[in-house]
């Protein structure tokens, strides 16, 4: 059982990862991504996950700054955009993250969407940033079976990490089960579906547990070994995301969560994404 906000999973090149952490997805720059940042701190938070393309990294830095956590203690994820994707402009595009997040090195760095074409070089710049030593660990984000099947053929490092839109109305079982068959850890984004969480069977739950809707599924993900980073700007709702570890979900529960399956994306499709 999962009891502690500071309990970590360990990636198959043994660098811990939180299993919480906070999502700045459409987080604005300035001082709403500082103050999340800042309040997701001080609530026990240790893990923040930005991208390029998010256009926050500057204030996920200052946040981070401002904290006043020692840099150790924290796990920071960012990922490389689309556009900058290739050898060279990946490597350009880390060393402009880093900048922005005032980092020195980065604890993992992903590839934002599998780019047909360019994927395979983008893991390649991966791997290099990886052996200098300036990120902990790399992987990837919204890659399917085919395209992790791709990379993994003819490179040195398997991801560590696969961060994929997980929920019970998305279970992803194929792909789960391809992930943990090769120990490349499994990251939800949107645990908590865009906020969609008006389910009879979630309600009575939530009930249950004397929880919410949004703590019974991120407590559900954990269950299932997943690493989960929900999104709030709410001072008040970070904390109450971090309150899941006084509890746990009986199987049965659990197993009525996972039968909410319906193959459901909130996201993009990433086999059907305008790259």
């Amino acid at each position: 059982m999962t009891v502690s906000i500071t309990e970590s999973v360990e990636l198959h090149n043994g660098i811990k990862m939180p299993v919480l952490g906070l999502g700045v997805w459409k987080t604005k720059d300035g001082d709403e991504v500082i103050n999340a940042v800042k309040s997701s701190i001080q609530a026990g938070y240790r893990s923040i996950d930005t991208a390029a393309a998010y256009g926050n990294e500057d204030g996920v830095g200052i946040g981070i700054k401002e904290s006043g956590i020692a840099r150790e203690e924290l796990f920071i994820t960012t990922k490389v955009w689309n556009a900058s994707q290739g050898y060279d402009s990946t490597l350009q595009a880390f060393d402009e993250s880093r900048k922005k997040l005032g980092l020195d090195v980065i604890d993992l760095y992903l590839i934002h969407w599998p780019v047909k074409g360019k994927y395979k070089d983008t893991w390649r710049a991966m791997e290099k940033l990886y052996k200098d030593g300036a990120v902990r660990a790399i992987g990837v984000s919204n890659f399917q079976v085919h395209h992790l099947e791709d990379v993994i053929k003819g490179s040195e490092i398997v991801p560590m990490v696969n961060q994929i839109e997980l929920h019970p109305r998305l279970t992803q079982l194929e792909l789960r089960s391809f992930c943990q068959s090769h120990k490349i850890q499994v990251e939800a984004w949107s645990p908590l579906m865009q906020g969609n969480l008006d389910i009879p069977v979630l309600a009575k739950l939530a009930d249950k547990y004397n929880k919410s809707a949004a703590q019974i599924i991120l407590r559900w993900g954990l269950q299932h070994g997943i690493v989960v980073i929900p999104k709030s700007i709410n001072p008040k709702r970070i904390q109450e995301n971090a309150a899941i570890f006084d509890f746990t979900l009986s199987a049965e529960d659990s197993a009525l969560l996972d039968a909410l399956n319906e193959n459901h994306r909130f996201g993009p499709d990433p086999d059907n994404f305008n790259f």
